[in-house]
C-alpha cells in the first residue's frame, strides 16, 4: 500500500492525482476507455495540458492506473467477502466470492468493463497490472486447495483422468497455482471461474434484459442460484 503523504507538497500531489484519476472514471463512464484523453481530462480538471504529464507521462500510464486501481478494489471486495463467510464451509465461501464480483461489477460497470470487456485498442498492459489482477483468481486457487484437501480426507467416487495435451494447455495456470491441485479440480475450477464471469458480464453488458427480472433484489438472487450450481460442478457439496 502507499505511504501517507507527509508533507503539503505530497499532499497537494496525492490529491490533484485523485482529481485525475476520478475524472478519468467518469470519462470512461462517458466516452468509454479508448476514448480516453490526457488533454480531455487536464482541461475537465482545470488544468492545462502539459500540467497533467507531470502525473501521468501518457494516456496508457493513466490507464494503467486505473486497470490497478480498479482490480485493487475488486480484489479487496472479493477478499474480504470470502473471509467473512469462511467458517461457513466451503459453498458458502465460494458462493460469497461470486457475488462479491457481481455485487462489486453491478456498481462499478465501467470499471467492470475496462478490465473484462473489449481490449483497449493500441493499449498493452504492463507487469504492473499482474499482481492486483491475481488477487481475485487467488481467492479462487485458495477455495480449490482446500476442496483438495477435503478429498483426501474423504475420497468419494471416481476422478476423471486429463489428457496430456489437455494437462500441458493448462500449464500457465498451473505455474500460477503451483501447489499440486490435481488438473481434473484446476479444470473445474477455470470452467467454473468462466461461467462465474460470463453471468457477471451478461448482466453487465445488459444480456439479461427481457430474460431475468430486473428487480435488483431478483437478479441477485438469480445469480446466488447460479453460484450454488457451479459449486455443485466443483464438487463443493457438503464440505
Amino acid at each position: 500500500m502507499a505511504s501517507t503523504p507527509r508533507t503539503a507538497r505530497e499532499r497537494a500531489r496525492a490529491e490533484i492525482t485523485q482529481e485525475i484519476l476520478e475524472t478519468a472514471r467518469r470519462h470512461l463512464a462517458r466516452d468509454g476507455a479508448a476514448a480516453l484523453s490526457l488533454r480531455a481530462v487536464a482541461r475537465d480538471c482545470g488544468m492545462v495540458s502539459s500540467a497533467i504529464y507531470r502525473y501521468f507521462p501518457s494516456r496508457d500510464a493513466l490507464l494503467t492506473r486505473l486497470i490497478i486501481d480498479a482490480y485493487d478494489s475488486l480484489g479487496a471486495a472479493v477478499e474480504e467477502s470470502a473471509r467473512a463467510s469462511a467458517r461457513r464451509g466451503l459453498v458458502p465461501r465460494f458462493v460469497a466470492a461470486g457475488v462479491a464480483v457481481r455485487d462489486w461489477a453491478v456498481a462499478n460497470p465501467h470499471e467492470y468493463a475496462l478490465l473484462y470487456g473489449s481490449p483497449v485498442p493500441g493499449y498493452a498492459a504492463p507487469q504492473d497490472t499482474i499482481g492486483p489482477a491475481s488477487r481475485v483468481p487467488a481467492v479462487l486457487i485458495t477455495i480449490l486447495r482446500d476442496v483438495r484437501t477435503a478429498r483426501e480426507a474423504a475420497p468419494s467416487g471416481e476422478r476423471r483422468p486429463v489428457s496430456r495435451a489437455l494437462s500441458a494447455a493448462i500449464s500457465p495456470i498451473r505455474a500460477f497455482e503451483g501447489t499440486g491441485v490435481p488438473d481434473d479440480l484446476l479444470l473445474h475450477g477455470m470452467a467454473a471461474w468462466s461461467s462465474m464471469f460470463g453471468a457477471v458480464s451478461f448482466e453487465v453488458f445488459g444480456h439479461l434484459t427481457n430474460v431475468v427480472d430486473d428487480d435488483p433484489a431478483i437478479r441477485r438472487g438469480y445469480f446466488e442460484l447460479l453460484m450454488a450450481d457451479i459449486a455443485q460442478g466443483l464438487g463443493l457439496d457438503g464440505r
